[in-house]
């Protein structure tokens, strides 16, 4: 839930609460007033009857026999409440009553002066109507100026958040943001401004470190490799333990050059450095890659079988177009296990490549992990997954991992 709903659905309870409590405080209030005004005018009538009375006066006729009511039989003295009928409207109408005794000659008399309390519900019902609107228009104004001020009051704050979700380190830019009349706006805009500077002052450095380092380490990589090659071709190598000596040197070093490659490879990647994209024909790129694979396939007796459904249109670097049919398929063949062949599906959506093997314990996201390995004896330096993930994060392309327990295949799919 969003702050601003959150806080609008406090603000909304506690003023709804507070319009309730008041409706309530104010009908019975008003109520109370009105009861009394109407008490005292009766009270004010009582004391008009009984001075008229002691002057020796009759009593007063009224128009309407509901008003004063003289009785000889004792009644229940003080104020009460009781239901008439009315005549005209054929209904009960409620009347606020007061009983006293007023001195006759021989027995004394029981008054009852009433007053309608039509007239106070009528008055009550306009009073408390135009309050409530009054009340009921507070509320809905503040809760849609509350709306319209906090939507305009963090309408900075939002535009921040625009910057920050299209941001990425790999711009290799400080983010500036436009001045705002609110500190506290303020002041994060300026922190994150500072924290994007350091970024681009560490993500600098980072990539002029990791493009020193290859090229420094390329060439003396080359250069062992080419000695170790032309030292393996010596007469003195016919010693065993010699030449098997010599021969791990030179394969630690393959291992070492393929490692640098594929780090070389991944910084380059994710520094951005495969702009130029052309048409490519991902039905030829896999045709090639399996030719060239082949030799590894038999060396591995797998089988290599292709099914093209179609061709998909893509805009990449043919570079990285080779790099990822050559790791999926490189992968597949060095984690194959059983008698199946290796398949590999493309259509015009997808690129998918199975192998069968037993199922493999853990996460399958970290599967994409640089240097993961399921074996730790192989050879392989574990930066294969990593590579094809890099290049579908480059292009937008959706890359997942499944196993299938019914035929105990697993599969990568690269979805573009």
């Amino acid at each position: 839930m969003k702050l601003l709903t959150k806080t609008n659905r406090y603000y909304l309870l506690l003023t709804t609460a507070l319009f309730g409590l008041a409706s309530v405080v104010l009908y019975f209030g008003f109520y109370a007033a009105l009861r009394r005004e109407g008490e005292e005018q009766l009270l004010n009538r009582q004391q008009y009857l009984t001075r008229r009375v002691a002057r020796g006066l009759p009593l007063p006729t009224t128009p309407f026999d509901y008003q004063l009511d003289v009785s000889r039989r004792p009644r229940h003295l003080g104020f009460s409440d009781t239901l008439l009928l009315d005549p005209l409207e054929q209904e009960l109408v409620p009347f606020r009553q007061l009983t006293f005794t007023l001195p006759a000659r021989g027995r004394p008399k029981w008054v009852t002066l009433r007053k309608s309390l039509v007239e106070t519900e009528d008055v009550l019902a306009v009073v408390l109507g135009v309050l409530l609107g009054v009340l009921g228009l507070l509320l809905l104004g503040v809760v849609v100026l509350n709306r319209w001020l906090a939507h305009r009051m963090w309408a900075p704050f939002r535009d921040t958040l625009h910057l920050l979700r299209g941001y990425t380190v790999e711009q290799d830019r400080v983010l500036h943001f436009p001045a705002v009349n609110t500190d506290e706006f303020q002041e994060l805009n300026q922190a994150l401004t500072l924290l994007t500077q350091r970024l681009v002052a560490d993500y600098e450095a980072v990539r002029e470190f990791t493009a020193n380092a290859a090229h420094e380490t390329q060439t003396p990589l080359a250069i062992m490799q080419a000695q170790l090659e032309q030292l393996m071709q010596f007469e003195e190598l016919e010693n065993p333990a010699l030449a098997a000596l010599v021969a791990d040197l030179y394969g630690a070093t393959r291992r070492l050059s393929r490692l640098h490659q594929a780090l070389t490879l991944l910084s380059r990647i994710e520094n951005r450095q495969f702009a130029a994209s052309v048409p490519v024909r991902l039905d030829q790129v896999l045709a090639d890659k399996v030719q060239q694979l082949e030799s590894l396939a038999e060396a591995r007796h797998v089988a290599l079988q292709t099914h093209v459904a179609g061709v998909p249109a893509l805009m990449m670097h043919p570079g990285l177009a080779d790099s990822l049919v050559h790791n999926l398929l490189q992968n597949a063949l060095k984690h194959h296990h059983g008698t199946g062949p290796v398949q590999v599906f493309l259509t015009p959506t997808l690129l998918e490549v199975s192998n069968p093997g037993p199922a493999i314990t853990g996460d399958p996201a970290r599967f994409f992990e640089r240097f993961r390995k399921h074996q730790a004896a192989t050879s392989s330096p574990g930066l294969g997954l990593s590579i094809v993930q890099q290049i579908c994060r480059y292009y937008g392309f959706q890359v997942a991992y499944t196993f299938s327990p019914n035929d105990a295949r697993h599969t990568l799919r690269v979805q573009f």
